[in-house]
């Protein structure tokens, strides 16, 4: 049986701002890994390309109002940065 990804923990060194900023981060990265992990069946984001996270802004989030993308850019910025990825993110997808 292996253990679930702790997308908390890999997050933990990126993470700045108040404990409510920490925890809404947290929250959406759990919701973008399950999201990830149904669609492409990548739960670890070790093993995410750009094109997975892309495919959540636009698929996940096109009903969601644009202050609700703002903030799940915000955490895939996060995402992207822990990976140590230069992938750029905008409002809107892509």
């Amino acid at each position: 049986m292996s253990k679930s990804f702790d997308i908390e923990l890999f997050l933990a060194g990126v993470l700045v701002g108040s404990q409510a900023t920490r925890q809404r981060h947290v929250r959406q990265a759990k919701i973008i890994q399950v999201a990830i992990a149904e669609r492409w069946h990548r739960e670890n984001p070790w093993n995410w390309h750009r094109k997975h996270v892309v495919w959540f802004l636009e698929n996940c989030l096109s009903e969601h109002s644009r202050a609700t993308q703002y903030y799940y850019v915000l955490t895939v910025r996060l995402l992207a940065l822990r990976l140590e990825k230069s992938w750029v993110f905008k409002l809107g997808g892509g």
